[in-house]
């Protein structure tokens, strides 16, 4: 996993965000949450964490979205951690999961069939319209296509190996927002997700991907905070 600092200047509140399959820093790196250090998280090939990167802070407040839901949600490091609020973007603790999370057949049929024009489709599909996926082109993450292909095997069979060895994830989330235009992972799966654990879920009409959301949750929010 790559942990990138946004803002280092050694404020004592950090705010992490676990971005998506395939993301980086790009579409998010212009956000500025005030009196706060950012680290946004991505690749998930490996969910090794640096824990000195994490250190003296006296509040850390974490937000998740997508598949960075479920790596954060698989971290028990983030535990030890003081903690403040925690709140989950249009994901799922379970992304591979029929009723949980994307069912198994859709996620195969990602990997299988990834290149670039899938690819292209599939940030459509994240979009709510036209506008907003031109304007999500202009900060589109620069990941090579065989990268993110292996993030996504890796994905696979990390759900795999933690489904095997009965590995629940961690009580993390302390809010859900569920977007009823996701096209990415069924809203319904998401709910019954957050049903199970008991998270309290915010509903909207947003789809997977929404710039306004995560100007309010990665700036604005911390700001009037």
């Amino acid at each position: 996993m790559i942990q990138k600092f946004i803002i280092h200047e050694h404020h004592p509140r950090l705010l992490i965000f676990f971005a998506g399959w395939a993301a980086d820093e790009t579409p998010f790196a212009s956000y500025r949450p005030a009196a706060c250090d950012f680290m946004i998280c991505y690749d998930y090939r490996d969910l090794e964490w640096d824990t000195s990167l994490t250190e003296g802070y006296q509040e850390v407040n974490v937000v998740g979205w997508s598949m960075g839901v479920w790596a954060a949600a698989h971290l028990p490091q983030l535990m030890q951690l003081p903690l403040g609020q925690r709140i989950a973007i249009n994901g799922s603790p379970y992304p591979v999961d029929d009723s949980r999370g994307i069912p198994r057949s859709i996620f195969q049929g990602t990997i299988d069939n990834l290149n670039g024009p899938s690819l292209h489709k599939f940030l459509r599909r994240m979009c709510n319209d036209t506008p907003s996926f031109r304007e999500f082109l202009a900060v589109t993450p620069r990941r090579q296509l065989e990268e993110i292909g292996e993030e996504l095997v890796s994905v696979q069979l990390q759900v795999q190996t933690q489904q095997r060895k009965g590995e629940a994830p961690l009580p993390l989330w302390q809010k859900a927002i569920v977007g009823n235009n996701d096209r990415i992972i069924p809203p319904e799966n998401q709910l019954n997700a957050w049903q199970q654990l008991q998270v309290p879920v915010l509903h909207d009409e947003h789809a997977h991907y929404h710039e306004p959301l995560f100007r309010h949750y990665l700036q604005d929010l911390w700001t009037n905070n």
